[in-house]
């Protein structure tokens, strides 16, 4: 479900300043070959670590590979700052300047608390990113906790991939694939079934037993201001039409093996019984 390096490189124009591969469920993009390609258009790469948190890439955490990394602290993250909430990690120094008085409503604010000027200014248009005690305070506790909700989650996880592993080419869906040099987070779960059409009919029937499943993200060269500068390298459309296949099962920190074992046993009465009578 990640960036394709094959198709990077020819999306890459001399307007391009960044790229930022998103690491989707917190498995990692290929960053060996996605730097070479930056590194050699002298284009800074900005990873979205939103749901990449406690995953690596060969042994790096995601978020600290590229120039800039991003992460999420929203409620539906691993760990969270009790509703909103996030934190960027900077690799080149001459960004941290910027970013400072970006997150701190457009001044030096930074500086002056360092004592490196004798009052702080507006310098620049920004915005008010930093937590409140309270949010800052929640995430602490998250975080102290993160090694049982990881092993939670994880636990989780390997029980959906293994009990679905099994099914083999008796139930039409594909699983997540991780490569080997990744160790991902356990963030989301998901299942990809034939089209769009199943999709719907899948996520009725589950609900309909008491269990909630969702599909996620739509491409954004499919809204509006997205196609407005739309650049299609695949007639084909992979994006849209994985994204209309893809499913999230439940998964949480709180949740149950109990609770796991009726989701897998809900998805084989789906595949096996119902849809022999579509």
């Amino acid at each position: 479900m990640n960036m394709d390096m094959e198709k990077l490189q020819d999306a890459i124009t001399d307007k391009t300043r960044a790229i930022v591969p998103v690491h989707y469920a917190g498995v990692a993009c290929d960053m060996d070959a996605l730097l070479h390609i930056a590194n050699k258009r002298g284009i800074y790469v900005v990873e979205d670590a939103a749901q990449g948190l406690f995953s690596t890439y060969k042994g790096r955490a995601l978020g600290t590979i590229g120039h800039i990394g991003c992460f999420s602290f929203h409620e539906s993250k691993n760990v969270t700052a009790g509703g909103q909430g996030g934190a960027i990690l900077i690799n080149d120094p001459g960004l941290v300047e910027q970013a400072e008085i970006i997150k701190d409503k457009g001044t030096n604010r930074q500086r002056f608390l360092r004592g490196e000027v004798a009052h702080y200014t507006w310098q620049q248009a920004g915005a008010s990113y930093t937590l409140s005690e309270i949010q800052a305070a929640y995430l602490w506790g998250q975080l102290e906790a993160s090694d049982r909700i990881q092993n939670q989650r994880l636990e989780i996880w390997n029980f959906y991939y293994g009990e679905l592993s099994k099914l083999g080419n008796e139930v039409p869906i594909a699983l997540p694939l991780v490569p080997s040099y990744c160790q991902h987070n356990a963030h989301i779960f998901f299942i990809r079934v034939k089209d769009g059409e199943q999709r719907r009919d899948f996520i009725t029937a589950m609900k309909e037993a008491g269990i909630t499943v969702l599909a996620h993200y739509s491409p954004l060269h499919s809204t509006v201001p997205g196609a407005q500068g739309r650049h299609v390298l695949d007639r084909q459309d992979f994006a849209t039409r994985e994204s209309e296949r893809l499913v999230r099962l439940p998964i949480f920190y709180t949740m149950t093996m109990e609770q796991a074992r009726k989701v897998i046993e809900t998805i084989k009465w789906y595949f096996m019984r119902r849809l022999t009578h579509i």
